[in-house]
C-alpha cells in the first residue's frame, strides 16, 4: 500500500492532467461557437467540476495500489454540441485534439518543473515531474485510440462520410467493453505503451539537453 506522499505524487499530476484535458475541449469548443461547456461551468481548472468517481478516483487508485505499472483515468466528459461548431467537421477535429494536445503541453510543463527541481535538488518535485510527464503522455496516446468515445474516434468520425460516420459512432455503446477487453488481453502493451515509450524517450533526451 503506497504511503501518503506517494499517493500525492501520483494524484496531483493525474488531477491536473484530467482537468486540463477536459477544460481544453470546452475552451476550444467555445472559441469555435459551441458554448455548452462554458454555460455548464466546465471550462474551468477546478478539478471538482470534472471528477468522475470511477474514472478519476477508483480506477487510478486501484491501478496504483496493485502496482500495475500502468496508470490512467478519465473525467466526466465535457458536453459538446458539434452541430453548433462554426467550422463543422474541421471544428470537431480541433475540439477532439484539444484534450491530447493539452496533455502534451502539460507534459512539457512538468519537464520544466522537473529541470527546476533537479537544479534545486527537490526530490519530491523531481519524482512528481517524472510521474507528470508519464501520466500526460499515457493520457494523450490513450485518448487518441480510434475507439468511441475516445478523442481519436471523433477525429476518424469527422473524416468519414456521414453514413459511415453514423455507423462508426454506434460503437460508442460498446466502447467501455472494448477498452476493458483490450486491457484484459494486454492490447495496451502493443497499442499504447510503444508510442508512450517513444514520447518518454524524447522527454528524456530533452531533460539531458536542458537539465
Amino acid at each position: 500500500m503506497p504511503d501518503f506522499q506517494t499517493l500525492l505524487i501520483y494524484i496531483i499530476p493525474l488531477l491536473f492532467a484530467i482537468t486540463l484535458h477536459e477544460a481544453a475541449h470546452g475552451w476550444v469548443a467555445s472559441k469555435l461557437g459551441d458554448h455548452t461547456a462554458r454555460m455548464m461551468g466546465r471550462v474551468t481548472l477546478n478539478p471538482v467540476k470534472h471528477i468522475d468517481p470511477v474514472g478519476t478516483i477508483a480506477i487510478p487508485l486501484l491501478l496504483l495500489i496493485s502496482s500495475s505499472g500502468f496508470i490512467f483515468g478519465w473525467a466526466k466528459p465535457v458536453p459538446i454540441n458539434f452541430n453548433a461548431l462554426r467550422s463543422g467537421k474541421s471544428g470537431m477535429i480541433w475540439v477532439a485534439l484539444a484534450g491530447p494536445g493539452a496533455n502534451l503541453f502539460m507534459a512539457v510543463c512538468w519537464l520544466l518543473i522537473m529541470i527546476l527541481a533537479i537544479n534545486m535538488n527537490i526530490a519530491v518535485l523531481i519524482e512528481m515531474g517524472r510521474i507528470g510527464i508519464m501520466v500526460n503522455c499515457v493520457l494523450a496516446v490513450f485518448n487518441l485510440l480510434p475507439i468511441p468515445p475516445l478523442d481519436g474516434s471523433r477525429v476518424i468520425s469527422a473524416l468519414l462520410p456521414n453514413r459511415l460516420a453514423y455507423q462508426y459512432n454506434q460503437l460508442e455503446q460498446y466502447g467501455l467493453f472494448i477498452l476493458l477487453g483490450l486491457m484484459f488481453i494486454g492490447g495496451f502493451n502493443y497499442l499504447v505503451l510503444p508510442v508512450v515509450g517513444l514520447l518518454l524517450s524524447w522527454f528524456q533526451f530533452a531533460l539531458l539537453l536542458l537539465g
